[in-house]
């Protein structure tokens, strides 16, 4: 996706990946608001479509089929995409707090996060029961409960606590898939039994009564003991109790009753409703506050009341998103008034389905089909996206809403200064550091907030010193993330040394803008930096930071080891077996999430393996005996090793097959999306032994693949390796492997030092 170089004059913050917001990233990435930006807040990367999640349950879909990929679209739509969960509202400082990162600054905010059973109503339920709702964190729900019910011996009962649409669809699908994988399995399917719960008279009591009577014909024909006109009053492990006193044993509850929003909205001040819910009118902005949308489950219309399905979502997000548009640009926003009566499709499992539209209602296996066709499009519009074409960047101060802000923008775009005249202003770096807390060491005398320009260490007696230096451009719109990638690579030449991190010295360029903005992203992408600098005991002790056109970072490094236990790259010894202790990947990966070619998943992964510490790994190899050890980065696994090899006169044999691989990156190299340095470190391939014949192996490509903040290669004795592997993943390690062995140098002379084999 090309990013725009207008600067950013207002934030939209959208909260929550439900339907409505997927809905507006769609139509900004169609037609974006020069000067606004989006920023998406959601906890899960892959968010579902509740309309396919039925089929999902009963076998019908796969999981990527009913799942949004939130981290692939925000790229598509040029919006920043958090991976966190809101858990609150400052509206005084119009700030988003987050779990775990620093606030999130808005000017204009939605919120769509759905709603969740209220299991705290009912005795015992929290503890005992299965919540369906939030629906974006069902899957791990469900595959937990689709494997102890799998694995569950004899007869099993299972309980659905609320016989609505979701209820009754729910119980149909869950059966329908578990009576199947029983039969597969070659067991009695009629072991299962499952029951229906309900306070109410009826089920689904929104639909008309043709509706229920089909259903009520489908329960009944498949055995589903429905209990209606008494609610559930207590959950206890393996018992459930009615208000009428009847007690029925089971095994597993799902819970799909009346729902609410969380308990944090209370703390916002903004108008709830009794179930908490977000009182919001018919502009779909707050009661409270002209500058907070609410859409989804999550609000309450309270002009036009309608059921919490996820039509009304997706309805609202064309609306929601004009509406957003029109408040940033200064306009009026407009009423939207969603449809008095629906289509409600509802699936019984086996691939029959229910339509209903107030009065009118007709069934059947093609009305199923109807729906998946509906479903299958809509799922189309977000997970098929087109390429997009470079948008003109021309500066435009439309979204300010005030002169100053106007005179801010104007500034921003003018012709920048060079030399000091493109530092970061000192009131805006003063801001943005004054909050950040780097850890204190007493070899550090003078530090960051010290006023002198240059930082003052000490050398302890015995120890010598270990300089490095690493900076790179972002690769992701989160700061945050960025900065903690960005330490964590540049530790790594360190640890690698087996050095302890004294102190580190940022330089930064942050593209310009307004000073609100440009203070957020310092803020942000220091506190991630911090954060990973505090927690390998290394002080930021100073730093630069200056404009330019993209997100950079870098810092150098000093850490502090005995000359006696350093670990080199020249150490190898014939005999020792290699260790690698992260997955490779990362450079084919992330150039596939620039093309949209990545699942979000893949994404998560990575990020994963770059934010982890390589410090417990290289104290864990140097107690194992390891003289030599590498972080692997830009010049790839081979490129490392190679390195490795030359000054220590030895060979070495690679294990393709062994080889750590992070998830998604063989599917990425093998479509030939590889990185940018992917052409110069291939040229390392003629340190391979009959390299011609590996050519064609899925995995070759991704010996070259540069790193970021990558794991460690280091040799270990032969006798200490299995040992040396166990640890590592007992520290948090899992795909550590022994990928190689070196092997004395061949007669020849190091002009081939790398043997392959799988």
């Amino acid at each position: 996706m090309q990013k725009s170089e207008q600067p950013v004059l207002r934030d939209i913050v959208l909260v929550g990946g439900g339907h409505s917001h997927v809905g507006v990233l769609k139509r900004f990435a169609m037609n974006p608001v020069p000067g606004v930006r989006l920023t998406l807040i959601c906890r899960d990367t892959h968010t579902p479509y509740s309309g396919m999640l039925p089929g999902y349950v009963a076998g019908h879909y796969s999981y990527d089929e009913v799942h949004i990929d939130l981290s692939k679209l925000a790229e598509f739509a040029g919006a920043r995409f958090y991976r966190d969960e809101a858990i609150g509202i400052d509206r005084s400082a119009k700030r988003v707090i987050c779990r775990s990162r620093p606030d999130v600054p808005y000017d204009i905010l939605s919120v769509n996060i759905g709603s969740s059973p209220r299991v705290v109503d009912v005795d015992g339920a929290r503890e005992h029961a299965v919540p369906v709702k939030p629906i974006n964190g069902f899957n791990n729900r469900w595959l937990s409960l689709l494997s102890r019910l799998e694995n569950h011996e004899g007869p099993m009962t299972v309980a659905v606590v609320g016989a609505g649409a979701g209820g009754v669809e729910l119980t149909l699908a869950m059966q329908f898939r578990l009576r199947n994988e029983l039969e597969n399995r070659g067991q009695d399917p009629d072991r299962l039994h499952f029951h229906l719960f309900d306070a109410e008279s009826q089920i689904l009591p929104t639909h008309n009564a043709k509706v229920r009577a089909v259903f009520a014909d489908k329960l009944a024909k498949r055995g589903v003991k429905v209990h209606l006109g008494s609610p559930v009053s207590k959950v206890e492990a393996g018992r459930l109790t009615t208000e009428a006193g009847d007690t029925f044993p089971v095994d597993e509850v799902l819970w799909v009753t009346r729902a609410g929003g969380p308990q944090w909205l209370d703390e916002t001040g903004l108008a709830l409703d009794d179930g908490r819910f977000i009182r919001v009118r018919d502009t779909l902005q707050t009661e409270t506050d002209d500058d907070i949308f609410a859409v989804g489950d999550i609000a309450n219309v309270v002009n036009h009341p309608r059921e919490k399905a996820g039509v009304f979502a997706v309805r609202q997000g064309r609306p929601l998103a004009d509406n957003l548009k029109r408040h940033a640009l200064g306009k009026a926003v407009k009423p939207f008034t969603p449809q008095k009566k629906w289509l409600a499709l509802i699936s019984t499992g086996d691939k029959f389905a229910v339509a209903s539209r107030g009065d009118i209602s007709f069934a059947g296996k093609w009305v199923w089909r109807w729906k998946n066709h509906i479903d299958q499009r809509f799922m189309a519009k977000f997970n098929d996206l087109p390429p997009m074409e470079e948008n003109a960047a021309l500066p435009d101060t439309g979204a300010a809403q005030n002169a100053e802000e106007a005179s801010q923008a104007i500034s921003a775009v003018a012709m920048r200064c060079g030399g000091c005249g493109a530092k970061v202003g000192s009131t805006v770096l003063s801001r943005a550091l004054g909050e950040l807390r780097p850890i204190e060491r007493d070899d550090i005398l003078i530090g960051l907030h010290a006023p002198d320009d240059a930082a003052v260490l000490k050398v302890p007696p015995g120890k010598a010193v270990v300089h490095t230096v690493d900076f790179f451009r972002a690769f992701i719109d989160d700061p945050y993330v960025f900065g903690k990638v960005a330490a964590n690579h540049a530790l790594g030449d360190v640890f690698a040394m087996g050095a302890e991190a004294q102190s580190a010295t940022a330089v930064a360029t942050v593209p310009y803008g307004i000073e609100s903005k440009v203070e957020d992203i310092v803020y942000q992408m220091m506190s991630g930096a911090v954060e990973v600098l505090n927690e390998a005991g290394c002080a930021l002790v100073g730093g630069h930071t200056g404009e330019g056109r993209e997100l950079a970072l870098g810092f150098a490094v000093n850490g502090l080891i005995d000359p006696e236990e350093v670990m080199s790259k020249g150490g190898l010894r014939a005999g020792d077996v290699l260790l690698l202790t992260k997955p490779i990947g990362t450079g084919t990966l992330f150039a596939a999430h620039a093309r949209l070619e990545a699942k979000g998943r893949w994404i998560d992964a990575a990020l994963a393996s770059m934010v982890q510490s390589n410090k417990a790994a290289a104290q864990c190899l140097r107690r194992y005996g390891s003289k030599a050890c590498t972080d692997v980065t830009g010049f790839g696994l081979l490129g490392h090793l190679v390195e490795m090899t030359r000054p220590s006169g030895v060979d070495a044999e690679l294990d393709l097959g062994a080889i750590p691989i992070l998830p998604g990156a063989e599917e990425t190299a093998a479509a030939g999306i590889l990185s940018s340095l992917q052409p110069a470190n291939i040229r390392l391939r003629r340190g391979i032994r009959d390299q011609e014949k590996w050519v064609k192996h899925p995995r070759y490509p991704l010996i070259f693949d540069p790193q970021t903040a990558g794991g460690l290669l280091a040799s270990v004795p032969a006798d200490q390796a299995d040992a040396c592997v166990s640890e590592l993943k007992a520290l948090g390690y899992p795909h550590t492997a022994i990928i190689g062995r070196v092997l004395p140098q061949d007669e020849s002379g190091p002009i081939e030092p790398i043997t392959l084999r799988d």
